[in-house]
């Protein structure tokens, strides 16, 4: 059984029954599949992360990410337009190419490119900015996006077709262990029996885990994201704003889609605040000034689960044929695929992938933690 019918879930679902033939699986989800955080994001998929442990998985990801359409037969919309990382100092110079080489190392590419490079793609960025000149950045053009209702749907369809039950409108409120084994789990429409369950609940994770007596290591908090009216072709690409939180890509019908940092407060409500709404807006405009001539369409708000480390978690919990995927802080999107196809192992054969294997519950006890700076929680701030 799996608690969650987003992304994560439902492809944990799919390649249950195609990796592993098992397809006696129920997905439930409390409102309708892609109502959560798999359709409340901005849809970009990269693997452009630095440390052991997170680039191997995200690599994996986006290799999944290019063979989609053709593996579930669906137009997921995958475009691999590029994620251009800009920069704006020599400190930052030298971190990205740290970076780079740590992505190659790992079979990702990545292009570092000088201010020239950059202005060739994108010559109405504010360059000569006083205090925040751009001076190049790192390029990982197999990066962009997808459309996330269709890989939502893809997968859905992917997993029925194998025989997997989805059913929404069906929200866990219980979860029944015995002798330290789960049994099932209690819903608003009755108890179902499962001797496995894993949950994939992104922000509701912590209050979920919490019905087995599972305090976990993460915060839940708002990220919003924004669009504006449709314009003519403008940005090619995904582009983030090395100065400030900031990224930006357009749309296939035009719209610039952006966001930034998440609200500084803890929250389950799929809302924001206007300060990160001034904040965004702030660094869009130091970036691209012609973004204040342009009206905006409207902005949503995603629950994110939060690790202490900015790192995933996929993995057993103490807990008998209970198991975790959560702690994704930004990256949930882009991870969807690889998730999926590393939980679905982890719940078949109880053990890891080596995809995911740094991914352990008990690393933040262990000391073990995977801190990718700067996209992990600041919990000494809230």
């Amino acid at each position: 059984m799996i608690v969650g019918g987003g992304g994560h879930g439902l492809a944990t679902a799919y390649y249950l029954a195609r990796e592993h033939g098992i397809n006696r699986v129920a997905v439930l989800e409390k409102g309708w599949i892609g109502s959560g955080n798999a359709g409340r994001n901005t849809t970009i998929i990269r693997s452009n992360y630095l440390l052991p442990g997170n680039e191997q998985f995200y690599e994996h990801s986006l290799r999944l990410w290019k063979g989609l359409e053709q593996d579930l037969n669906y137009n997921t919309m995958v475009s691999q337009r590029g994620v251009l990382n800009l920069l704006h100092s020599d400190a930052q110079r030298d971190a990205f190419a740290r970076r780079g080489n740590a992505m190659r190392l790992h079979g990702a590419d990545a292009e570092l490119l000088d201010a020239d490079a950059v202005r060739a793609r994108h010559p109405y960025f504010d360059f000569t900015s006083a205090r925040f000149p751009i001076k190049g950045g790192l390029l990982q053009r197999r990066g962009g996006t997808a459309r996330h209702d269709a890989v939502v749907w893809g997968y859905a369809r992917g997993a029925d077709r194998r025989g997997v039950d989805i059913v929404q409108n069906c929200e866990v409120t219980g979860i029944r262990i015995a002798d330290g084994t789960v049994q099932g789990v209690e819903t608003t429409r009755g108890y179902i029996a499962a001797a496995k369950v894993g949950l994939a609940c992104a922000g509701n994770s912590s209050r979920v885990a919490a019905m087995a007596g599972l305090r976990l290591p993460i915060e839940s908090h708002v990220l919003q994201a924004f669009v504006s009216e449709g314009v003519k072709p403008l940005i090619d690409g995904v582009v983030t704003f090395g100065a400030g939180y900031f990224y930006i890509s357009q749309s296939d019908k035009g719209g610039l889609v952006f966001g930034g940092d998440i609200d500084g407060y803890n929250s389950y409500a799929q809302r924001g605040s206007m300060p990160t709404v001034d904040d965004v807006m702030e660094g869009g405009m130091a970036l691209l000034p012609m973004l204040g001539r342009l009206r905006l369409l409207r902005q949503w708000g995603g629950i994110m689960d939060m690790s202490m480390d900015g790192s995933p978690i996929i993995d057993r919990t103490p807990v008998a044929g209970l198991y975790l995927n959560a702690g994704w802080c930004y990256g949930g999107f882009k991870a969807t695929p690889a998730s999926g196809w590393c939980f679905a192992y982890t719940m078949a054969r109880d053990e890891p992938h080596p995809s995911n294997a740094a991914f352990r519950l008990d690393r933040f006890a262990s000391g073990a933690v995977l801190d990718e700076k700067g996209v992990g929680a600041t919990p000494n701030l809230h």
